[in-house]
């Protein structure tokens, strides 16, 4: 634990950090003018961009809007200060599954880089030796990058509904105590993470016969100290399967069996491929049939956990993973859980979901309303026979500036779909990696928050005309000469 004094030569570090950054921004400021029209509703300013969720690709938008010179802003989040985002609620990794250097939410700028915060908390030795950045520091990083940037967030915002009314959004909000609150906006973005395009995935043979206090999907809170010398069953594949047996075991569970559908653990990462200039700024460039064709191979690969992470695990005697083991049927018979499996019965205590999350706009608060008239991959491209892929075709199918668009142009909510920008994960069969993933972040922030001011700036166009013929400024004030003194 840090001493007192060591805190305090931190924090100020930190902030001549922060003080750096700013400076930097107001080097580079340019242009300095606010150019934005200013929009009423119903007696109320209507913002002309709210963001949905403050998390990391929450807050980089903001940001990249903000040196834009649009700062008619606001993020809002469900979560209290501090707890937006996995990274200190239900994320069970170490360390962030990137390589250290990745940047994303600096936008470009050096001093408010990952490597800048680290540095100037830890020291540059710390930096050298550094293997990965921890969740938790990577949370206190955003957490100060936030404070620097004084982004304009709201805390204990639930996004509860959506609606059009005149050429703008009304948006519906609800606090912990339940009030609700009616904001408008012209534009809105939903930058709501990894499950913003649907729910977490629990099968439902699971869901249906096994009590409640006896399961949790890996992105729920787990009382993991509840469990010591229990026997528990994982079920997936992925790195967040991996995380959450190895923080059962290190919490003193009796067993853990992890047990997957494929005959072989996934080994070969894509997203290391993916970081790459080419496919992050221009993989939504390519033509529908390469696209399809990238993410069948993306998502069919699967990302394997991190070796550090399958090490983590392996190092328990009390540790076995099943391969070719998927789950056919659940059942309690007295107080064990029985799983039914190729490899024969398995029994366990509780188990732990690791199964992913499902794409279905029907599914989430924020797009329920409207989730019928989106366009999906599947009402918008027909893949060659044989090359079907049922997940991808459950995605929405974007516009250029990660907008929904409509299954058919008279659909009533085609104008409203167009000022709802879709910044969640579900946005990768059409964007690429952009918001919910660090490594494709920059590129699909800097998009975005062009194409929202391409798209407020045309519509007030004329307003922009009128500005212009209205302006009467002097520079040139005098035709004398100089008086010289």
């Amino acid at each position: 634990m840090a001493s007192a004094a060591e805190t305090r030569s931190e924090d100020t570090r930190l902030a001549a950090l922060a003080e750096r950054a700013r400076r930097d921004l107001d080097l580079i400021r340019y242009p300095r003018e606010e150019w934005m029209r200013r929009v009423t509703h119903d007696g109320q300013p209507v913002l002309d961009v709210a963001i949905i969720g403050a998390g990391q690709g929450g807050l980089a938008a903001a940001f990249a809007l903000k040196r834009l010179n649009v700062d008619n802003v606001c993020v809002f989040d469900r979560a209290c200060r501090g707890g937006e985002g996995p990274w200190v609620t239900f994320a069970r990794m170490i360390t962030l599954r990137t390589p250290k250097y990745v940047t994303g939410p600096d936008l470009g700028v050096p001093s408010l880089t990952p490597r800048a915060w680290y540095e100037a908390r830890y020291g540059d030795d710390a930096w050298e030796n550094l293997n990965k950045i921890s969740r938790q520091d990577w949370q206190a990083y955003l957490d100060w990058y936030r404070d620097t940037l004084d982004l304009p967030v709201e805390n204990d915002r639930s996004f509860k509904h959506v609606s059009w009314e005149d050429g703008v959004l009304k948006l519906t909000f609800a606090d912990s105590q339940g009030n609700e609150a009616v904001r408008y906006a012209r534009k809105l973005v939903l930058a709501t993470g990894i499950d913003g395009g649907g729910c977490w995935n629990t099968p439902a043979f699971i869901r249906d016969n096994l009590p409640r206090e006896r399961f949790a999907h890996t992105s729920e809170a787990i009382d993991f100290e509840a469990l010591r010398g229990k026997r528990i069953g994982v079920l997936g594949a992925g790195a967040s399967a991996f995380d959450n047996a190895a923080t059962a075991l290190e919490a003193g569970v009796g067993s853990v069996d992890l047990c997957l559908r494929r005959k072989v653990v996934p080994s070969v990462n894509p997203y290391r491929w993916m970081e790459n200039t080419g496919f992050l700024s221009q993989f939504s460039a390519l033509p529908d049939l390469l696209r399809w064709r990238f993410m069948a191979h993306i998502y069919d690969l699967n990302q394997p956990p991190p070796q550090d992470t399958f090490w983590r695990c392996r190092k328990h005697k009390n540790f076995a993973f099943h391969t070719g083991c998927p789950w056919d049927s659940v059942k309690m018979e007295g107080d064990e859980i029985v799983v039914s499996t190729p490899l024969g019965e398995k029994r366990f205590d509780f188990v732990i979901i690791g199964t992913g999350f499902t794409v279905d706009l029907s599914q989430r608060p924020e797009t329920a309303s409207f989730a019928s008239s989106v366009a999906l991959w599947k009402d918008r491209f027909t893949p060659p026979a044989g090359e079907e892929h049922a997940a991808i075709a459950a995605h929405p199918y974007l516009g250029d500036v990660y907008q929904f668009l409509p299954k058919e142009a008279s659909d009533p909510n085609a104008a409203m779909l167009a000022a709802i920008h879709n910044f969640t994960f579900s946005a990768t069969p059409s964007m690429g990696l952009s918001g919910s993933s660090i490594s494709g972040m920059r590129f699909g922030v800097e998009r975005l928050a062009r194409g929202l001011t391409r798209d407020l700036f045309v519509a007030d166009g004329q307003y922009h005309l009128d500005s212009l013929l209205a302006y009467d400024t002097p520079e040139l004030v005098s035709t004398e000469p100089p008086v010289e003194v």
